[in-house]
């Protein structure tokens, strides 16, 4: 169970995250904020409470493994790792410009702290399973966390994994949908509906646990459940505010990759240090 303490510690680090995905996206002028925002609060949880990772040592082979399957939410990946120590900070001001080692997908060439070079979506589970199965192998008693997008659940390779994961019994994978009910094209309901969610992955062999994507106590008490899982792969779908925290884009289909000036940045990264 979180202290209120150590909440408030989270939040704080949340709300960090966020201010400096908008200023790194605000001086690109244009980028994925909404997909970015809904997920820094799952992984704020993870890289400063639940995961096993060293900063100064970015490639520890027994480290617990973290896969943003859905790619081009690089940005607010990017300002948590930043704020834990993978690289300084300055390296925000250069997000998706040329010799940029912070490109817009996530690419593990180029980015300490990066275990999976991700984008074209669908594909991330399946580097999931074989980096797990690869860890019993050798025997190394740690975790494979991955994000996939609630879009990104229409892909059919996804499903593929998530057989192969049931059917090799891998509870050393974590797997988050963050469920912001959007994609590029529209509302998920309207573009392909994958409801009930939590039924689908259920039938394919999963442990399912479904919770607030923002509230921490939740999350937490999820975690802490999905890790004893002893026979199956675990995954906890995050109902989500796309671009949680920034209140031009909040909530808008629009904001999967949106233009906007630097100056709306600034005004945004305003608003959030108000509500401290």
């Amino acid at each position: 169970m979180i202290t209120t303490e150590e909440k408030d510690k989270l939040q704080s680090i949340a709300t960090e995250a966020r201010k400096l995905t908008i200023d790194a996206i605000g001086r690109v002028g244009i980028g994925h904020i909404g997909g970015s925002l809904s997920m820094i609060d799952i992984l704020t949880l993870l890289y400063f409470r639940h995961m096993y990772i060293d900063p100064e040592q970015p490639a520890m082979k027994d480290r617990d493994i973290f896969i943003l399957s859905k790619g081009h939410s690089g940005p607010g990946l990017y300002a948590v790792l930043t704020l834990r120590g993978y690289f300084p900070k300055e390296w925000l001001q250069t997000l998706n410009q040329g010799g940029t080692n912070l490109p817009s997908h996530c690419d593990m060439n180029r980015t300490p702290g990066i275990d999976m070079t991700t984008g074209s979506l669908g594909q991330g589970l399946s580097a999931a399973v074989g980096m797990a199965l690869a860890n019993r192998m050798d025997n190394i008693a740690r975790k494979v966390y991955l994000l996939l997008g609630d879009g990104e659940n229409h892909e059919g390779q996804v499903w593929e994994a998530a057989m192969c994961a049931s059917h090799y019994r891998l509870n050393n994978i974590i797997a988050f949908v963050d469920f912001n009910k959007m994609t590029v094209d529209g509302y998920i309901h309207e573009i392909m509906n994958i409801d009930d969610l939590s039924s689908k992955w259920n039938a394919f062999g999963w442990f399912v646990l479904r919770v607030n994507g923002h509230d921490f106590d939740e999350m937490d008490a999820a975690l802490e459940r999905a890790k004893k899982e002893m026979y199956r792969p675990s995954v906890i779908i995050l109902d989500t505010k796309k671009a949680k925290g920034a209140f031009f884009a909040e909530g808008k289909v629009g904001s999967h990759n949106m233009a906007f000036d630097y100056e709306t940045a600034k005004r945004a990264i305003d608003r959030l240090n108000n509500k401290g």
